[in-house]
């Protein structure tokens, strides 16, 4: 039965509140197990059994008593703010609560279902103050013994996060927050994990921050207030998972993202350095990289032994985690062991990732000797050889005490004396370590070889080399804390002495190691010596010898100090932040070590480049720096940078105002010029610089508009010239493109350099400085019309193309290529008034951009950028819309674009023919762009380009007999173009209909057959294969054949040449027309008889054709249209240039016969326009030599003609 509200009930109430009160201060106090007090609650909570209270009172009323209990215990002393949670959060997990508390929390939920649990710690949270600690201990308990409250979790967490974001709430944030990551720290069983639960919240386009930029802005500083706060674990989970973001908003991404990094550089945990099976959802410590990455070998070997591939993880690592997966995982998985002789999963597994590639031959070489080595050891043992353990290490433990004597005296000042012979001592030692004798000693090192890709070391040069680095670095710590650089005797000279010999190639292959590969992950002790050892290896760069590199440094020989500037790269933000060390360290130990010597002694020890990369990376990273320099000059003190806890940016600072470094920069050869910044710059990847994008525009801006623009070009600047300055960033753009510094990456995508994409940030500059140079033209005069003649852009492609070596060697013509290529995508980057000018004149509508467009297309891009007789798309459409742009904002518009293209048939018929060939494309947008502006159709020239089109497309369909309209050129592209997209079967059937065309028609269409039949050669590609090609190029032939139509002209084109050959060879590329031969030998069994004889200039064709067709063998032309090894079987006859020269020559020798005597007339003048058959058959193959005996006699005389 239930008390009433008496006197017996207020005191049961109030007996029972104390109660559960000092148990609630006894567990907040700490309960030591079986204590009194730890048995007095065990029995206290023995009350808290729903059996029991069941059995004497009805359910309802136990049920408010649990409830009541509940809340108590959640509100019981609510000392802990949300931020108190989040940072110890993980100390309340269900492990690790106490276990009285725990038992309570189960009694509790006996008589508790899990809804009615949910809901009420629900209302509890909205309407009282809670203890923290004891509402996520709950949530813990409440997941872990009710399978079916994660749902009711997720849905509630749902619930608040829908409530957060509509109204800014952040209780409710707060709250979903903390009981979700408290959920998941019990693990997937009992929860998601933190992990998929953000990605599943922010990862999408449906995440609850993507309906406004004001949700965005909730989500993004509600993170930036948590992470002061913050365990390691999410903030990683926040960068690697980030919340998607619409591109507009990007900034607030990147500033939490580099938040984040900060305050994890500041815990002293890299990204980088994860693991690759990690678990991010615990808030645990943080794992060694070293004992994680042993911990993912393990994990990944069990996934293979599994699956039998290796897992998507590695894979992935592989290419995206590249730095933990070479630095960290490959070596866990490749230690040295003796092999099982039956391969066990660790051994299949290293073997399946050699095959994909993904271990380093040089990496893998080094394990199988490794372990060959472990191996052998056991057998000396066996074979009774006594295998003494010091044996082996006897030279390196000598050398090691040499050194740990040398660091001994350098603290001693009564042992300054001995330090020189230490050092002989040391380099005795050394020599005995790396196996060196003194016949080694007399041979001087010319050059050393160093591959600064994959630098090599043989083990015991490895380890000698290793104890030589790391003594000189200790050293350098040990001296620096008795004195100054300036004050610590010669020992760095004369330690550095020994290392000059024949070791020099060691030690600078694992400088090259550290440097290069490892920078990153060196230590600041370390930092500070190898930069201090780069300063006394440049002060004996007389002595040394130069060092060649290969790509992608200069091929010529560096000397040594110059080395290590191409050993310290500035792409990532890892690489930016150790250069910037690494420079601070070696300027600074220079400016100490010699501060009486003067500015040249200083620039001997130190390379330009290392000092303009230092200006480079101060005025990037410190905005402060870019300000002027007070009068005030900094101090320079050594002192900061040993101790143990180095401040870099100060550091740097320091150096950036010291008046001596002031000085130093005054001189010309380590000023930072406008084209260094550039080709530094462009060597950033935004994706993983230490700038956000807003700071790096910032910086661009800055950089090149307030300090090199105006700078002096004495100083490196441009002397306000705006062109200039877009002239060198073309330049630069271009010189890093063409250099090996770009190969190797990507090659597939169309703008973006090398494979990264930070040249999109410098064009984008190129582009604001093109428009500002548009509008600082004379209003008066035209843009296009001014006296500059042209834009500059066309100035640097002219000088550019000129220096580069030219020919038809394979080289070249992709160097070519590949310049033309970059020059076609910066025009297409830039407004398309650069390609015709901004207006046009009646009286001149070839503007000066124009023309010089013009020629480019003529000379350069008809050879390389052309597409089956055709500019690529994007350069036609864009050349078009820069046509009309200009002609509209003339009185007349239709005149201009119609004198504009009359001229066009003339000095560039090549951009007519894209335009047919695009016009589908083209069309629609030239349309829109002109009845935006004119009411009046179409201009008549542009009429005419949609006439051919449309004539190529009736021709083909069934019944139409349409007329070509005029030009005729422009008509037998046009359906030549359409004619390829028919079936190969249909294709005779089509051109039948030929036979009532126009002679002049029928010719240019068989010419630019010839050219497609050609393409299908050269291009293996190409849509149109070489047996269609034939087809078509037959059925013309075939056509011309029976109209009695001469055809031969096409064969012997020339410029001079105003009715075919000035139109003709502008639109067919160089490589086109000179293997017209072998287009015309192609067609060999297609020849009338009749038209042989009939055809008075059909033999000396023939024979023109056939000696260049041989000429064209020798020199190896004929190679690119040779028929792949892969093709088939029906193609293998149609390209043997080999089989092609046997058949011409039967077929001249059978018609020479059968020619009347008056074919021969021009046959002395074809001969002797080629190398006299003498000397050119000694370049020749014995049969092609027969061959050319064969042919001599008609140089000489005329055989009697047949009948």
């Amino acid at each position: 039965m239930l008390m009433s509200p008496g006197p017996c009930f207020l005191v049961a109430v109030d007996v029972l509140q104390r109660m559960l009160i000092f148990a609630l201060d006894a567990l907040a106090a700490g309960v030591q197990e079986e204590s009194s007090t730890h048995k007095t609650l065990r029995g206290w909570f023995d009350v808290f059994s729903g059996h029991t209270l069941g059995s004497i009172i009805s359910t309802d009323s136990p049920k408010r008593f649990f409830s009541h209990t509940l809340t108590q215990i959640l509100t019981h002393s609510p000392v802990l703010k949300a931020s108190d949670a989040v940072q110890m959060q993980r100390e309340w997990s269900f492990a690790r609560t106490h276990p009285l508390l725990t038992a309570l929390y189960r009694r509790l939920f006996v008589m508790l279902s899990p809804e009615e649990l949910v809901g009420h710690l629900q209302e509890v949270l909205e309407t009282q103050e809670v203890n923290w600690q004891r509402v996520l201990s709950f949530v813990s308990a409440l997941v872990v013994c009710f399978p079916e409250a994660q749902q009711l979790l997720k849905d509630w967490v749902a619930r608040l996060m829908v409530q957060a974001f509509e109204s800014c709430q952040l209780d409710n944030m707060v709250t979903a927050f903390l009981v979700v990551r408290q959920a998941a720290l019990e693990g997937p069983s009992a929860f998601q994990s933190y992990a998929d639960w953000f990605k599943a919240s922010f990862g999408s386009a449906r995440g609850y921050h993507g309906c406004s930029k004001k949700a965005l802005v909730f989500l993004f500083k509600f993170l930036s207030d948590l992470v002061p706060f913050e365990s390691p674990r999410y903030l990683q989970v926040h960068i690697l998972h980030p919340p998607l973001v619409p591109s507009r908003y990007r900034s607030l991404l990147t500033d939490y993202i580099s938040l984040a990094k900060t305050r994890l550089a500041d815990l002293k945990v890299s990204i980088e350095n994860m693991g690759l099976y990690e678990d991010l959802s615990s808030a645990g410590d943080i794992t060694e990289p070293h004992s994680q990455a042993l911990q993912d070998v393990e994990k990944a070997i069990m996934v293979f032994e599994h699956t039998g591939k290796i897992p998507v993880t590695v894979m992935e690592a592989s290419i995206f985690r590249r730095p933990y997966y070479m630095s960290h995982f490959l070596p866990a998985l490749l230690t040295p062991r003796v092999l099982p002789k039956v391969p066990d999963s660790r051994v299949a597994f290293i073997e399946s990732l050699k095959r994909a590639d993904k271990i380093p031959p040089s990496l893998y070489s080094t394990y199988c000797q490794a372990c060959t080595t472990a191996e052998a050891k056991p057998e000396d043992a066996s074979l009774g050889v006594r295998a003494d353990p010091s044996c082996a290490e006897e030279p390196l433990g000598q050398l090691t005490a040499a050194l740990e004597e040398l660091r001994a005296s350098m603290t001693n000042p009564s042992q300054h004396d001995v330090i020189s012979a230490q050092v002989a001592v040391i380099s005795e030692r050394l020599r005995a370590a790396l196996g060196h004798t003194d016949d080694d000693d007399s041979v001087e090192l010319a050059k050393i070889q160093l591959s600064i890709d994959t630098p090599r070391l043989e083990p015991r040069e490895h380890m000698a080399v290793d104890l030589l680095l790391t003594s000189f670095c200790q050293n350098l710590m040990t001296a620096s804390s008795v004195a100054p650089p300036e004050r610590q005797g010669p020992w760095a000279t004369l330690l550095v002495r020994t290392m000059c010999g024949h070791v020099l190639p060691a030690v600078l292959t694992r400088l090259c190691q550290l440097l290069r590969h490892q920078g990153p992950s060196l230590s600041a002790p370390h930092i500070l010596g190898l930069g201090a050892l780069a300063v006394h290896l440049g002060e004996s760069r007389s002595a040394l010898p130069e060092v060649d590199v290969g790509p992608p440094a200069a091929t010529v020989g560096l000397p040594v100090p110059e080395l290590f500037e191409n050993l310290l790269t500035c792409r990532t933000r890892g690489s930016l932040l150790f250069c910037l060390k690494f420079c601070t360290a070696a300027i600074s130990y220079s400016l100490c070590k010699f501060p009486s010597q003067s500015l040249g002694v200083l620039c001997s020890c130190l390379s330009s480049g290392l000092i303009k990369k230092f200006q480079f990376l101060v005025l990037r990273l410190f905005p402060e720096a870019r300000q002027p320099l007070s009068q005030n000059a900094a101090s320079l003190s050594w002192r900061p940078l040993y101790l143990p806890s180095a401040d870099w940016q100060r550091a740097a600072l320091s150096l950036w105002t010291h008046r001596t470094f002031r000085e130093l920069l005054k001189e010309d050869d380590v000023q930072l010029t406008y084209r260094d910044w550039l080709h530094l710059e462009l060597e950033i990847r935004p994706e993983v610089d230490a700038l956000s994008d807003t700071e790096r525009q910032d910086f661009h801006q800055w950089a090149i508009h307030e300090h090199f623009l105006p700078e002096p070009s004495a100083s490196g600047g441009c002397d306000g010239d705006l062109e200039a300055a877009c002239t060198i960033l073309v330049d630069a753009l271009m010189d890093f493109h063409q250099s090996s510094r770009s190969y190797g990456r990507s090659e597939n995508s169309d703008w973006v350099f090398g494979g990264h994409t930070g040249n999109d940030d410098i064009i984008s500059r190129l582009q604001e400085m093109a428009a500002d140079l548009e509008l600082q033209q004379d209003p008066s005069v035209p843009p296009s019309h001014s006296p500059s003649q042209g834009h500059f852009l066309y100035g640097i492609f002219h000088r550019r193309l000129q220096a580069l070596i030219s020919g038809w060697g394979v080289a070249a013509s992709l160097r070519r290529q590949r310049e033309l290529l970059m020059y076609k995508r910066i025009l297409l980057r830039l407004p398309s008034s650069v390609l015709c000018g901004s207006s046009f004149q009646a009286q001149q509508p070839i503007t000066a951009r124009c023309e010089q467009f013009f020629h480019l297309v003529n000379s350069e891009m008809r050879n390389i950028c052309s597409h089956r007789g055709a500019l690529t798309q994007d350069i036609t459409a864009h050349f078009f819309r820069g046509l009309l742009n200009a002609s509209l904002r003339s009185r007349d518009p239709s005149l201009m674009v119609d004198l504009m293209l009359a001229e066009c048939q003339t000095k560039c018929p090549l951009i007519l023919t894209s335009a047919v060939l695009w016009w589908p494309s083209l069309e629609p947008v030239l349309l829109c762009q002109w009845r935006r502006r004119c009411k009046s159709p179409l201009p008549r020239e542009l009429q005419r380009l949609q006439e051919g089109r449309q004539f190529a497309s009736d021709f083909l369909s069934p019944d139409a007999t349409p007329q070509a309209p005029n030009p005729a050129w422009l008509s037998a592209a046009a359906l030549y173009f359409a004619v390829q997209q028919v079936g190969e079967e249909n294709v005779r059937t089509q051109l039948k209909k030929l036979d009532c065309e126009r002679e002049e028609l029928l010719v240019f269409l068989f010419f630019f057959s010839l050219m497609g039949l050609l393409s299908s050669h050269l291009t293996p590609n190409s849509a149109l294969g070489p047996l269609k090609a034939l087809d078509v190029c037959a059925a013309v032939l075939e056509c011309l054949e029976k109209r009695k139509i001469s055809w031969l002209a096409l064969f012997q084109l020339t410029e001079s040449d105003t009715r075919l050959g000035c139109l003709l060879l502008r639109v067919a590329p160089d490589q086109h027309s000179r293997l017209l031969p072998f287009a015309f030998y192609s067609l060999l069994s297609n020849f009338h008889e009749d038209a042989a004889m009939r055809e008075e200039a059909f033999l000396c064709v023939a024979v023109d054709m056939y000696l260049k067709l041989v000429q064209l063998f020798v020199a190896g032309d004929t190679s690119t249209v040779s028929p792949p090894a892969g093709r088939s079987l029906e193609l293998q006859g149609q390209g043997d240039p080999v089989d092609l020269i046997t058949k011409a020559r039967l077929f001249l020798l059978q018609l020479i016969p059968r020619c009347p005597k008056k074919n021969f007339s021009h046959i002395t003048e074809v001969m002797s326009s080629c190398p006299p058959w003498g000397r050119e058959n000694s370049q020749l193959p014995g049969p092609w030599a027969r061959l050319a005996g064969s042919m001599t006699p008609l140089s000489c005389q005329h055989p009697s003609p047949v009948g």
